[in-house]
């Protein structure tokens, strides 16, 4: 029923027309084109709402290339948790967490304790304290027949990957941890604040390849070799292949048509374009930006 409904939406805006059903109100062309993003590849605009596209795009990843993949082969949207408290910092891998909130005592419960009403007892000072660590996902496409073997890691990356810091720290030591035990890695940047932080030579990369955003392919088989795939502002995200066993062909990622999917199902299309994004474009992306604004509007 879920595929059905995208179908028909996508067969709709497609051509042009007009869908109408007893449960969804009629959609006008206009509306329809509205409901996509006026930049034709990452929206920069996203970028502050990083948590929810970020999950939404890791299960589109992998309900796409799961598609693709030999049957003895499977992909799992991982999860992993970042811990400072030691150093340096490390990645743990949660199962299922089960959380109890105890019961709180009331304050005469508390009070009746032998020899608490007589004590002098210090203020404490209040500070905020998170309630959780932050939560990375990552997809990890596994071989059955080898006792779930790692094969390829696919990263899309989050500020605090960018950012110095402990997260920062710990990414570092997982691509190292990646490369070292033979797993493809395939990263993606759609983050444009931040540092560079793909496992790759920044200095390396020639300046006709130097675009906002980027993908960085590591085979494992080519430990002296990184692909970069340029991501520009002003086109649409390139098509490019995931590399699996030596045995098998690449699979094709085709991440543009699941952006708009995050965008379109997010509706996303409420942002307010008048305000600059952060970070901020230089003079020339801001010209290019607003007449994709004024576009729009028409």
């Amino acid at each position: 029923m879920h595929n059905q409904f995208f179908h028909a939406q996508f067969f709709c805006f497609g051509f042009g027309l007009e869908y109408r059903s007893a449960n969804v109100p009629m959609v006008s062309v206009k509306r329809a084109k509205n409901m996509k993003s006026p930049y034709p590849g990452v929206d920069p605009y996203l970028e502050q709402h990083w948590g929810d596209i970020h999950t939404r795009l890791m299960v589109y990843i992998s309900d796409q290339i799961t598609d693709q993949l030999p049957r003895d082969l499977q992909a799992r949207v991982e999860e992993s948790v970042c811990i400072d408290l030691d150093e340096p910092p490390r990645w743990f891998f949660p199962g299922v967490t089960v959380v109890e909130f105890p019961e709180i005592p009331s304050s005469s419960a508390s009070s009746s304790a032998v020899g608490v009403a007589d004590a002098v007892i210090a203020n404490p000072t209040i500070i905020p304290v998170p309630s959780e660590h932050p939560t990375q996902r990552h997809i990890e496409i596994v071989d059955l027949n080898s006792g779930n073997r790692g094969v390829t890691a696919i990263e899309l990356l989050s500020p605090a990957n960018k950012q110095e810091g402990s997260g920062r720290i710990a990414y570092r030591r997982k691509q190292r941890e990646y490369i070292e035990a033979g797993v493809h890695l395939v990263e993606i940047d759609f983050i444009r604040a931040g540092t560079f932080i793909v496992a790759a030579p920044e200095g390396g990369i020639p300046w006709q390849a130097r675009t906002p955003y980027i993908v960085c392919i590591r085979r494992a088989y080519r430990p002296d070799q990184a692909e970069i795939i340029s991501v520009a502002l002003e086109k649409a995200v390139p098509n490019f292949r995931i590399p699996l066993r030596h045995t098998d062909p690449d699979i094709v990622l085709r991440l543009q048509p699941l952006l708009d999917d995050c965008y379109r199902r997010g509706r996303y299309a409420s942002i307010d374009y008048s305000q600059p994004p952060r970070p901020k474009f230089d003079d020339e992306a801001a010209g290019w930006a607003s007449g994709l604004i004024i576009a729009r509007k028409q």
